[in-house]
């Protein structure tokens, strides 16, 4: 099934024409709970990985020989997933409570070290044939890979998110692998992705607002805070959230490829190849949701009667407190390393 953005609530080009200097697209990749294969793009689906090439492995020191069992996560999310389809009692029964906590119950692994070898986690899979706005790869790789450690203890501020990237000729891969490494544990049942097929839709999106020019940022601003003014004075249970130029006309919620990144939580800051000075642009964004429960105007028009506190995260996948990775890259030189921003 496709997924299908509705239109927004606004031309907002209507109300700032200056707005169309910096009009972009972004492919927004609407991940969903499915099947994939190593041919597909999807999210935490298997990899198109060569049999005869090591599987990227963590090697920073940091604790890994405590957490959450993969088989467990994904066992947990199957019973609370059948426990709330059910129609006449929804939810679990005592009995499936006791065994979720079980599940959820953290293991410890006998004289694991922390500098051992640790398998890192498949986290999404692109092709560009399947998305408009993913930037180019070195040379004529086609596909782009993405990995990332299951513990969120990493630099030297110790919860930097432990990311690989891997760009690859899809063409060149003989004999695949089948089996990949797992780890025995992982830090947070956020860590492990569910299989998602991905329905790529590319809509248009506008810059941040802190990089705006001053003068349009702050007609924005001003225009925001009447809408505000005006939803305060007539507050009741019907009437709607006051529109945003941040949340409901300019960059979409949930995964997607290219297009602004939103810096809602620390405020703009350069970002720079560290390597040529390029700067850099966005790659790709992993998100904890796929809309949120306020206004909800970039719920897909396919999902509009799905409730949000179930639907909203198909793929399972938590970043920081519930919020969302950037992923950069040079766009002089892919091959240059990433740099990341979590908002």
């Amino acid at each position: 099934m496709t997924r299908t953005t509705p239109p927004r609530p606004l031309d907002v080009e209507a109300l700032f024409p200056e707005l169309a200097a910096f009009r972009g697209t972004t492919t927004r990749l609407h991940p969903r709970p499915g099947s994939p294969g190593p041919s597909d793009s999807s999210v935490g689906g298997p990899l198109l990985w060569p049999a005869d090439e090591p599987w990227p492995v963590c090697r920073e020191a940091h604790g890994r020989g405590r957490g959450l069992r993969p088989a467990d996560i994904r066992r947990h999310r199957r019973i609370l997933a059948a426990a709330w389809s059910r129609e006449e009692t929804p939810g679990p029964t005592d009995g499936e409570r006791r065994l979720l906590e079980e599940l959820h119950r953290e293991h410890r692994i006998p004289g694991a070290s922390e500098t051992d070898p640790l398998p890192m986690i498949g986290l999404a899979q692109l092709y560009r044939r399947d998305l408009p706005d993913l930037p180019a790869g070195p040379g004529d790789c086609d596909l782009l890979q993405v990995f990332w450690c299951p513990f969120d203890a990493h630099g030297p501020r110790g919860y930097d998110p432990g990311l690989h990237l891997r760009w690859r000729r899809s063409w060149e891969v003989g004999e695949a692998l089948t089996a990949p490494p797992q780890p025995l544990v992982v830090g947070a049942a956020g860590f492990v992705p569910e299989p998602c097929v991905l329905h790529p839709e590319q809509v248009v999106t506008y810059p941040f607002a802190g990089l705006l020019p001053e003068e349009l940022r702050a007609r924005i601003h001003a225009w925001e805070d009447a809408l505000e003014e005006e939803a305060e004075q007539s507050a009741d249970d019907s009437t709607p959230e006051p529109l945003g130029y941040q949340y409901d006309l300019s960059i979409p919620p949930g995964w997607r490829v290219g297009g602004f990144a939103s810096w809602h939580l620390t405020d703009p800051y350069p970002m720079d190849c560290r390597t040529c000075t390029t700067p850099m642009r966005l790659l790709l964004t992993v998100d904890s949701s796929e809309w949120d429960g306020g206004s909800g105007s970039w719920k897909p028009l396919e999902d509009r009667n799905l409730p949000t506190h179930r639907y909203a995260s198909p793929t399972e996948v938590v970043v920081g407190r519930w919020g969302e990775l950037n992923l950069f890259a040079c766009p002089g030189d892919p091959g240059h390393p990433h740099r990341w921003s979590i908002q």
